[in-house]
């Protein structure tokens, strides 16, 4: 994982605010996030996260069949981000596929699922998957509940045809009622550079409506989740740990609460990273990891949502 120098405490977003001191964390749940500085771009993020996997794995660079970014929001719009970490690699003329999946905060989510088919089918041995998002630089102040809640980061893996069982199941589900819930309208062809700089002002911030994402995930996240943990044939109890995306620290409670999951088994680490988007899926797996709660040979269950609205997880064997 990759975590910017900055580091900024609740405290100070108390007193952006005028709030009362500790006013976030008694309302979010957040003592603290991470702010990538200037030079601390999402492909720098990924990069160092990146090396850091491929080490652990004990593999080079070169190795790589595959390199897939998971980005919620990608670096530039052309060429993709996989592409500058490609190049940060020293890969530039290694001709390894490159190329960038995007479902929002549930994009590592969505990666995985495709390098571990490309690993099944035979089409690949080694893939990297990184996930990196800067929330920081797309933040609408005048929205608290919003801007007070995200911060940055990036967290990589390695994937190898030889880890076993590998995905038990895998499920995705998108609707498109709760599309307006969260949007970032700029960035694509519907508002582009020539248009009036006002307009653009407007359209390059996150803007969400929380409650309407919560209501509609709330009613079809349990039989969701049922019909994942059925397909994979397990139980809670057979789980090592539970890592959900990261949204807030009262989502994970309410969320928790309605879908019967055990709170001992999840992994949290919304309070000292905020919401970093795509990368707060494997981030918090990378705790899982490090902190010796997910042990290799174990299972995890992941588990999110994301702009659309959409519901992805995967029950894994690490």
């Amino acid at each position: 994982m990759y975590l910017p120098q900055q580091r900024l405490a609740s405290s100070a977003i108390d007193q952006r605010f005028g709030w009362a001191a500790g006013t976030t964390e008694r309302r979010y749940g957040l003592a603290a996030r991470h702010i990538a500085g200037p030079e601390e771009s999402t492909s720098m993020m990924a990069t160092e996260a990146a090396r850091q996997a491929l080490e652990v794995a004990g593999i080079r660079a070169g190795d790589l069949d595959l390199i897939l970014g998971a980005c919620g929001v990608m670096e530039q719009a052309i060429p993709s981000t996989a592409t500058l970490v490609q190049a940060r690699l020293g890969l530039g003329k290694s001709g390894i596929p490159s190329y960038d999946v995007n479902a929002t905060c549930l994009s590592f989510v969505q990666a995985l699922d495709l390098a571990a088919m490309r690993i099944a089918a035979g089409r690949a041995r080694r893939v990297l998957v990184f996930s990196a998002d800067i929330a920081s630089v797309g933040l609408d102040w005048s929205e608290p509940d919003t801007a007070a809640i995200f911060g940055d980061g990036a967290a990589a893996v390695v994937l190898g045809a030889d880890a076993g069982e590998g995905v038990l199941a895998s499920r995705f589900e998108t609707y498109s009622e709760g599309r307006a819930a969260c949007v970032l309208e700029g960035g694509g062809t519907r508002y582009g550079g020539t248009r009036d700089p006002e307009l653009l002002d407007r359209t390059n911030v996150f803007h969400m409506d929380g409650q309407t994402a919560f209501r509609i995930a709330a009613r079809y996240l349990p039989r969701f989740l049922r019909a994942l943990m059925d397909e994979a044939g397990v139980g809670y109890n057979d789980l090592a740990c539970i890592v959900p995306h990261q949204a807030s620290g009262p989502a994970l409670d309410h969320g928790l609460e309605r879908l019967g999951i055990p709170p001992d088994k999840v992994i949290r680490t919304f309070g000292q990273l905020g919401n970093q988007i795509a990368a707060s899926i494997p981030n918090a797996l990378h705790h899982a990891i490090t902190s010796g709660r997910l042990q290799r040979g174990e299972l995890a269950l992941l588990i999110g949502t994301s702009a659309g609205l959409s519901l992805g997880g995967m029950v894994v064997r690490c």
